[in-house]
């Protein structure tokens, strides 16, 4: 697994010096970047958002280049988890797996993972591509607006649709 969160974390403190150069020095300490006020701030101005992206998107695509290219040469089977995979449209991917949770139900979500007010998390999400427009896009989605037994059984059915797709390739 490539996780892009992962990856852009990584980037993001690598980069604080840059970070608290565009905006302000109070955002970064001990070289780690205060990701919730950054979230505050880029999120609520898209000038400031694209700046940022121009800076870190680049070097989170090179790094997920070089580790995607490692397992290929390893001929290992992986998955590229890219939260916004379809914002950036940089990634030559064929075979999109989406998960996919309805856009009050993903509010919902979001409000309660990061204990945010429903005006923050609305910036978030109108920032990114509708979710429905995405399902459209997706080649497997995955319905996780159901418990959680029910979205076991979506997984083990997307991995066959998925396995079966490459033994066809395989023919």
């Amino acid at each position: 697994m490539i996780d892009a969160d992962k990856v852009g974390h990584e980037v993001l403190d690598a980069q604080s010096l840059k970070i608290a150069e565009m905006f302000g020095a109070d955002i970064v300490s001990n070289a780690k970047v205060d990701r919730k006020a950054l979230g505050a701030i880029v999120f609520a101005s898209k000038t400031k958002r694209e700046s940022l992206e121009a800076l870190l998107h680049p070097l989170i695509y090179d790094e997920i280049e070089k580790q995607a290219s490692i397992l290929d040469l390893k001929k290992k089977v992986y998955l590229v988890d890219i939260p916004l995979f379809y914002e950036g449209s940089r990634y030559p991917i064929e075979k999109v797996l989406l998960v996919y949770t309805p856009a009050a139900l993903q509010l919902e979500r979001l409000m309660q993972r990061d204990k945010s007010s429903k005006e923050a998390a609305l910036k978030r999400i109108q920032s990114q591509m509708d979710i429905e427009v995405k399902v459209k896009k997706a080649r497997y989605v995955i319905d996780n607006s159901v418990t959680l037994t029910e979205l076991e059984t979506e997984c083990k059915r997307v991995a066959q649709e998925i396995k079966k797709d490459f033994e066809c390739k395989k023919d």
